[in-house]
């Protein structure tokens, strides 16, 4: 129902600032969550009372389906998808994360997922090396300029936090997330090199390659710092 078939600004209203600044608001989390909870809720409200959920593998291959009352079919389905894709990480200095490759990597907006797998296993002050091919750019203006034209991520963060509920902008919960990110971490992209300028605009680090990434975060963090790699940040929950 929700974003499904409800109208811009409920759908607007449910990516609003103060929800994505809620710490529940992370992959994996259910409970507490004020997005899902509104999803919910939307739910109820047009008495909702039947759903199938599947879930699929690697090959897209459908492994198992849920059906029945919308909670709590939902609940178990992603109690049994989670013995499959959380994994326990210690915090690190320096996180490697990928999108999981094309279509996926398309632009930085999608990459902002699997940021976020990083963000959730790197120390505070961590370097993240995200590796995309940016076929499609930023993958939005509103998105690329937001970044761009901002002081810092910091200011940016603080403008968005005063924006009201009924008010929020198309692209702001993602810019929001990569602030945050970025607030709290130097993200290097390795892409290809005419997107250089384009993530340096983002404040984000370019980097052509693997190696040249990981030379620049050692000589931030040190050659013992220490190294996670995850290989397809969106299909996976961490937890440290």
């Amino acid at each position: 129902m929700l974003p499904g078939v409800c109208a811009r600004k409920t759908v607007l209203g449910n990516h609003c600032s103060a929800f994505i600044d809620s710490p529940y608001s992370r992959t994996g989390i259910l409970y507490k969550n004020p997005i899902h909870a509104d999803m919910l809720d939307a739910a109820r409200q047009v008495k909702l009372v039947y759903i199938v959920n599947v879930v699929i593998d690697g090959n897209k291959r459908t492994v198992a389906a849920f059906a029945g009352d919308t909670a709590t079919a939902h609940r178990k389905g992603c109690e049994f998808l989670s013995g499959y894709c959380t994994v326990q990480a210690k915090p690190a200095d320096i996180v490697i994360t990928t999108n999981g490759g094309a279509p996926m990597d398309q632009n930085v907006y999608q990459c902002v997922k699997g940021l976020t797998a990083a963000e959730a296993t790197a120390k505070e002050g961590a370097i993240i090396i995200m590796c995309a091919a940016l076929a499609d750019g930023a993958g939005g203006d509103g998105f690329y300029r937001a970044l761009k034209q901002c002081e810092s991520p910091e200011a940016l963060y603080r403008e968005i936090q005063g924006i009201g509920q009924d008010e929020t902008r198309p692209d702001q919960w993602e810019y929001q997330i990569l602030s945050r990110i970025l607030m709290k971490h130097k993200v290097i992209f390795v892409s290809e090199k005419e997107n250089q300028r384009m993530i340096e605009d983002m404040k984000m680090i370019y980097a052509p390659d693997i190696k040249t990434a990981l030379e620049i975060a050692h000589n931030i963090k040190g050659e013992d710092a220490l190294l996670t790699v995850i290989p397809d940040g969106i299909s996976v929950v961490v937890r440290s």
